[in-house]
């Protein structure tokens, strides 16, 4: 195995929630109105210390994308998704973008979003994820 490298940002920093790695800036976040499986999401123009995964196409709330999740390079986690293509012209701003599960990650100040075990969420933007 290859030494890794990783990149450290600085600034309000969104991290791994597992290992801390350093994923985002939250100047870098373009919207918090996204959700996921697990509640919400962000979406950011850039992000760092993470590997794509497959290519697939996901049947979204907003329409058909195609997407690959992303994992964390410092524990493997997968931590959310990103954008590669959208089949419908209005969604296009997404693509090359990512979105990071407010629930996979660290904000900031350290905090942590967490879910009730008894909750429902549905019309996801994701719902495959």
């Amino acid at each position: 195995m290859g030494r890794l490298f990783l990149m450290y940002l600085d600034g309000n920093v969104y991290s791994c929630k597992h290992c801390k790695t350093h994923l985002g800036l939250a100047g870098d976040i373009i919207s918090k109105t996204f959700h996921c499986k697990h509640g919400k999401a962000y979406l950011f123009h850039k992000v760092v210390n993470v590997t794509p995964g497959v290519k697939e196409d996901r049947m979204m709330m907003t329409g058909m994308h195609t997407v690959c999740d992303v994992f964390c390079v410092g524990c493997g986690s997968i931590v959310g998704w990103k954008y590669e293509a959208a089949h419908e012209k209005g969604q296009r701003y997404k693509e090359g973008k990512y979105v990071l599960e407010r629930f996979k990650v660290s904000g900031p100040d350290g905090t942590q979003y967490f879910i009730a075990h008894d909750a429902h969420f549905t019309g996801s933007d994701a719902d495959d994820v």
